[in-house]
């Protein structure tokens, strides 16, 4: 197996560290996707703690012979893996993170007629998994089923406790004490190693697993507050939406646009969006001077004279009005110096579109 390299892993863990590239890079997939389901432990706390330990990683990666004579030590020393605060947190956390979104993810309401309600049984599963995906990471590990005994040996809490949150917290605790007070060892063996292509398959299914949650949540029983105070389901409101003018009218635009290029080529499309965004204030300059697109230069003229007349800051007698005519006065002026910069060009495209 190649070496891995650690200026590699640091360019990794800074292009896409919040989402677990450098621990796919290291084969450290458990702990990638982690990272990836919390946005580097959550918003970014992990990924930053990574910087310091990322030559640890890496020399365990390699079995760097250092590395594996102080871990050798370290066996001799402790049977069992001592106490970390650190991943005994982390086991808590996503344990709380992937049973709350699971629970979430149960509709609240009846859905094609059959309560769905049933499926909270499954919750402290996705505790007991969240425990014994974080202990098993590194050169630890540990069966799930003393986690999956302490997560459901709190679930008949659910109905005896009144706020759910309390029932979460004994679940998540009592799921991360029992696995590592009963279940983590040392993991003597390395882990067998897989291809690439089957690692990132396992991923995949584990993220789309983990996303159909989320998108439940959202269409199921996700709400906002309107400004009246209402509250409305997500669902509901995507459906409105797909039924209003606003989307109507943008779909015909974007139906339009493309027949358009079809005929024409995107390239028109592409030239029709830069006049759009008026790069050289043309469009603005016919607004301020209020003449139309195929107005003469001597139209532009008169319009900029009279303008200029009126809007002269000299006319203004009141000090507190003199500011705001004097803006007005630069405004026209340059309105009119680029509308004369490319008379031209207005006098050309005029003559193009006028008709015979």
């Amino acid at each position: 197996m190649a070496k891995k390299s650690i200026f590699l892993t640091y360019f990794l863990w800074l292009v896409g560290g919040i989402f677990g590239l450098h621990h796919i890079y290291l084969e450290r997939d458990a702990q990638a996707f982690v990272w990836w389901c919390t946005l580097g432990g959550y918003i970014g706390c992990g990924w930053l703690r990574d910087i310091f330990h990322i030559p640890e990683y890496v020399a365990d990666a390699n079995e760097d012979k250092k590395f594996m004579e102080k871990h050798i030590q370290r066996v001799r020393t402790h049977e069992t893996p001592p106490f970390s605060s650190t991943r005994f947190c982390g086991m808590v956390i996503i344990a709380y993170l992937w049973s709350s979104v699971l629970w979430l993810a149960i509709p609240e309401e009846d859905v094609g007629g059959i309560s769905w309600r049933w499926l909270i049984i499954f919750v402290p599963l996705a505790c007991a998994l969240g425990v014994w995906t974080v202990g098993n990471i590194g050169r630890e590990e540990g069966t799930i089923h003393w986690a999956l005994c302490g997560a459901y040996a709190t679930l008949p809490l659910y109905w005896f406790l009144d706020d759910d949150s309390t029932w979460y917290t004994i679940m998540t605790f009592v799921s991360a004490l029992a696995f590592d007070t009963k279940s983590k060892k040392w993991r003597r063996k390395p882990k067998a190693h897989k291809s690439l292509t089957k690692r990132i398959a396992i991923l995949s299914v584990c993220g789309m697993l983990y996303l159909s949650l989320w998108g439940s949540y959202l269409y199921f029983n996700a709400k906002f507050t309107d400004s009246d105070g209402e509250e409305i389901k997500v669902s509901e409101s995507l459906h409105h939406f797909f039924t209003s003018p606003l989307w109507t009218d943008l779909k015909q635009s974007l139906y339009d646009t493309w027949n358009y290029a079809q005929h024409h080529g995107w390239y028109e499309i592409w030239k029709q969006l830069i006049d759009l965004s008026d790069p050289h204030g043309e469009q603005n300059a016919y607004k301020v001077l209020g003449v139309s697109s195929s107005a003469s230069q001597q139209e532009i003229t008169a319009k900029w004279r009279a303008l200029s007349r009126e809007f002269h800051p000299d006319k203004v007698k009141d000090p507190a009005l003199k500011q705001e005519a004097q803006d007005k006065f630069m405004e026209i002026q340059q309105a009119y110096e680029i509308l004369s910069n490319i008379k031209s060009k207005r006098s050309r495209r005029n003559k193009k579109y006028s008709p015979d």
